[in-house]
């Protein structure tokens, strides 16, 4: 396996993954979001407690929140096999075909 990070080659980024600052940013705001959803469905629940059909639906609701929002804040992108794109410069020749040499 060669070692391309050190060899000079530029690496091409357009199609790079965020970073895991990012990734993780995103995850905990999902989880905040989820979370504090869970806040109103069980303060729904205690007003409608006199429509106990509706009540009991804020509830089922908010007791699968906790789980979902953790499998969520947890789970990564799995990680690319690829290789890297790297940029490869064509070498093209001026003239192609050979010329007819005129000596003096």
């Amino acid at each position: 396996m060669v070692d391309h990070e050190r060899d000079g080659v530029p690496v091409l980024i357009t199609e790079a993954a965020p970073s895991y600052e990012e990734q993780h940013a995103a995850r905990k705001r999902k989880y905040a979001i989820m979370m504090g959803a869970r806040i109103p469905c069980l303060a729904l629940a205690m007003v409608f407690y006199q429509t106990w059909w509706l009540a009991l639906a804020f509830l089922v609701l908010s007791v699968p929140l906790p789980w979902m929002a953790v499998l969520i804040a947890n789970d990564r992108p799995p990680r690319k096999a690829e290789k890297a794109n790297r940029f490869v410069k064509e070498h093209r020749a001026l003239e192609s075909r050979d010329h007819q040499v005129i000596e003096g």
